[in-house]
């Protein structure tokens, strides 16, 4: 079986809170005491997109020196940036061209696509991310199940801030799925609430915010706990296919 930790939505900003808060996250995850595959982070690593917050994020997650204690595998998010991303969190030269990687285990496949649009928040899987997409499943053995991993969710999650920046094209997205059956299911960020959904007849997963919680409507006034404790999730892909989530919260 492939087990995966996923955060998401850190939001580092350069603040002493934005960053206390990933290295909480950070610390539980570099003690577990167990094994653990990889850590997915999902979008929205930086809140403003400048070197200086990646550089922050590569420090912190040791993404430079091989310090993390299993591979850390990121995409962007509609706050970050792609060109500043590749430079200085990935060590590539800069560009505008979607953030795409494909990471295989021996147990399972996970595609960290790009659904951000560079100059907007609003998300999207482009024609480039979709050629991407087949061809790297096209590649693998039959047998692989395979996660798909990307900031925004294409689906309502019953607020409207979240609900406003749905990926355009979902029917793609889905069509895409029905004719690849060892797409296991979907593990987003974006809505900065821990959540599970089915999309395309799949799990789909969202991944809780370091940076804090969203407030649903029926939970009170204000949009979002600041001051909510950190979440992480983990994520069990077994070989069958079957994907089983926990989700946890950091004091």
């Amino acid at each position: 079986m492939l087990v995966l930790a996923h955060i998401s939505d850190l939001h580092l900003d350069r603040t002493a809170r934005s960053r206390v808060r990933a290295e909480r996250v950070r610390d539980r995850l570099w003690e577990l005491p167990g094994h653990v595959d990889a850590l997915l982070v999902t979008g929205d690593i930086a809140d403003h997109g400048t070197e200086a917050e990646y550089e922050e994020v590569a420090r912190i997650f040791g993404l430079r020196t091989g310090d993390a204690p299993f591979p850390v595998l990121t995409c962007p998010g509609g706050h970050d940036s792609r060109a500043p991303y590749r430079k200085a969190l990935l060590g590539l030269p800069a560009s505008e061209e979607a953030v795409n990687s494909a990471h295989v285990f021996d147990d399972g496949a996970v595609l960290m696509c790009d659904s951000s649009v560079p100059g907007s928040v609003q998300g999207a899987l482009d024609d480039e991310t979709y050629d991407w997409i087949e061809g790297t499943l096209d590649e693998l053995d039959d047998t692989v199940p395979a996660l798909l991993a990307f900031h925004h969710p294409p689906v309502a999650l019953h607020h409207p801030l979240p609900d406003a920046f749905q990926p355009t094209h979902a029917g793609r997205l889905a069509a895409l799925m029905e004719r690849r059956p060892r797409i296991a299911g979907i593990v987003t960020g974006h809505a900065h609430t821990p959540a599970a959904t089915t999309f395309a007849g799949r799990p789909l997963l969202v991944g809780p915010a370091v940076t804090g919680t969203l407030r649903l409507p029926w939970e009170g006034e204000g949009i979002a706990e600041r001051d909510a404790p950190v979440g992480l999730a983990f994520h069990v892909l077994a070989d069958t296919g079957r994907l089983t989530s926990h989700f946890r919260v950091v004091a």
